[in-house]
């Protein structure tokens, strides 16, 4: 449930025509919707990889624990046998994730990390977002807070959400960054006391009143620009921590490098990727995270793919170990991934030194959360699949698995993705 306070969004004093979306009253999600949200905002910050990666299966491990599997949210019993600090962690961890799950229902599609608002140790949102209602406008805040507490209510948790917003939204406003101009903001808290089934979601937003009769004409705005495509240097922030969470550390790399130039990467060999059929879309993931997938004879049928069947002979995962990833493989929806990493060689050919402003990516509905009490966003057009969908193409999928179509794709970093025959 929520407790926002609805009104009206009128025009932006900050950019013109800019309107927020309405809020929601409430957020549906499934488990898998959860985990792939708390794994993409736990892996979007500034870091090494190797730390991020280690971030990602702890967060995922902890939600395969502390929360149960009933249909309406509640904590494990194992919560009660945390300590103190290590709740907090875990609040906030699902808080962040529930965050990512809003805003991607109110229609925004990339994310950033926000530390870059500030150098100081002054507080500031947690997350930048850009698409839907924003595009072409500049970006849009988002601070998330979880709260797990025995005292948690409705009006504890409102009470939360407007105190971050006051404090680390709202004089970020109009701020520039690397991504665009701060436009509006949101603070979204989630609280759920422990033992009991049920929790709380608060809102709390940029109000912008409508103007009164007597009240004097806005001030001269610019129109919005470049809008029809996402800008290059949040599309690459976005797909760094997708890109990592499925696996596939050459791309990670590479987009460093093209952020930051320096080094060529180490490995510049071509980046294979194996695509299949899932709930009527085709997908791309890297072989070492979707091997466990397939039928244990399956590496027959590479031995003939120099770079799949090398990986096959000497990784260990490929001898495939007793079950999987306990909540599921990250993948891409395959023109999301063509797309943005065609792109991606483009700016490689280009020696790193020439990005174009914005970049022509596609967008999704989500599937497996969404606005509403709709049950629809939870795909019962493919029941035997579950699975999560989100507006950048990056999914979470979980068994059933369906094999269909050609079995391999390989991207050349200065070339792209290869012709298939």
């Amino acid at each position: 449930m929520t407790t926002h306070t609805r009104h009206r969004h009128g025009p932006s004093p900050i950019s013109l025509h800019f309107t927020a979306p309405n809020a929601t009253p409430s957020l549906i999600f499934g488990p898998m919707a959860l985990a792939a949200a708390v794994a993409r905002t736990a892996t979007t910050r500034e870091a090494r990889p190797r730390l991020l990666a280690g971030l990602q299966k702890s967060a995922l491990a902890q939600l395969e624990c502390l929360i149960s599997d009933d249909p309406v949210f509640e904590l494990s019993a194992d919560f009660n046998d945390l300590a103190d600090t290590e709740r907090t962690l875990f609040a906030a961890r699902v808080g962040a994730g529930i965050t990512d799950l809003y805003m991607n229902a109110l229609g925004y599609v990339w994310r950033a990390n926000a530390a870059c608002l500030s150098r100081t140790l002054d507080p500031h949102a947690d997350f930048i977002y850009d698409g839907g209602n924003a595009d072409g406008h500049g970006v849009v805040l988002a601070e998330a807070h979880g709260s797990f507490a025995a005292k948690a209510t409705a009006k504890s948790v409102a009470a939360q959400a407007k105190r971050k917003y006051a404090r680390q939204v709202k004089p970020y406003l109009a701020k520039t960054s690397p991504y665009g101009q701060v436009v509006h903001g949101y603070s979204i808290a989630f609280g759920s006391k422990p033992g009991t089934a049920g929790a709380f979601l608060s809102l709390a937003e940029t109000r912008i009143p409508k103007p009164g009769k007597k009240s004097p004409p806005p001030p001269a705005l610019q129109a919005p620009t470049g809008t029809g495509a996402t800008p290059t240097m949040i599309a690459l922030a976005t797909h760094r921590s997708n890109f990592l969470l499925m696996g596939a550390s050459q791309v990670v790399d590479w987009i460093d490098w093209v952020r930051a130039s320096g080094e060529l990467p180490a490995d510049r060999a071509p980046v294979t990727f194996l695509r299949f059929g899932y709930a009527g879309r085709w997908y791309l993931g890297s072989p070492s995270y979707v091997w466990p997938l397939f039928p244990r004879w399956w590496p027959d049928m590479y031995w003939d793919d120099p770079a799949l069947g090398d990986w096959i002979e000497h990784n260990t995962l490929a001898r495939r170990p007793r079950g999987g990833p306990p909540t599921g493989w990250f993948v891409m929806e395959e023109t999301a991934c063509v797309s943005f990493l065609d792109a991606l060689s483009g700016m490689i050919r280009d020696g790193g030194e020439r990005r174009p402003e914005r970049l022509e990516l596609p967008t999704f509905d989500p599937i497996g959360f969404g606005a509403g009490g709709d049950d629809r966003v939870l795909d019962a057009e493919h029941p035997d699949y579950d699975y999560a969908l989100f507006r950048d193409g990056l999914a979470l999928i979980d068994a059933p698995f369906r094999w269909t179509g050609r079995h391999i794709r390989r991207w050349l970093p200065k070339e792209g993705f290869e012709r298939q025959a």
